[in-house]
């Protein structure tokens, strides 16, 4: 069972940035899953905005291309994602995701606040 625990959202300024940490635990195969965030806003289903496999390849939303990056260090079991330039329809509950597609394995941390506003 995978433990994810992120922290480092709260408010941020129109065109200020953010960094997001999850934290993994639980595994010692976390380095091989793939890791994501997702985001969801208020009445709006949710959306995958970063992820990271396992080798690096990454993968993002067209609205956060540029803008934002997301990384991952293996020594320490943790996801990032620096979000620069943030808009004010970056506000949403930001989510980590693990995931291993061969066995079917997908985990979920509990979400943290991202609030983009004046």
């Amino acid at each position: 069972q995978v433990q994810l625990v992120e922290t480092g959202g709260g408010l941020v300024q129109p065109g200020g940035s953010l960094r997001l940490s999850c934290a993994a635990s639980g595994s010692p195969f976390i380095s091989i899953y793939t890791m994501g965030w997702y985001r969801q806003a208020p009445g709006k289903q949710r959306e995958l905005v970063a992820d990271i496999a396992k080798g690096g390849s990454t993968n993002y939303a067209d609205s956060v291309k540029g803008r934002f990056t997301i990384s991952r260090d293996n020594a320490v079991n943790t996801v990032y994602l620096q979000m620069n330039s943030v808009k004010a329809e970056d506000t949403a509950v930001y989510f980590c995701n693990a995931k291993w597609v061969p066995l079917a394995l997908d985990y979920w941390g509990k979400g943290i606040l991202v609030t983009v506003s004046s």
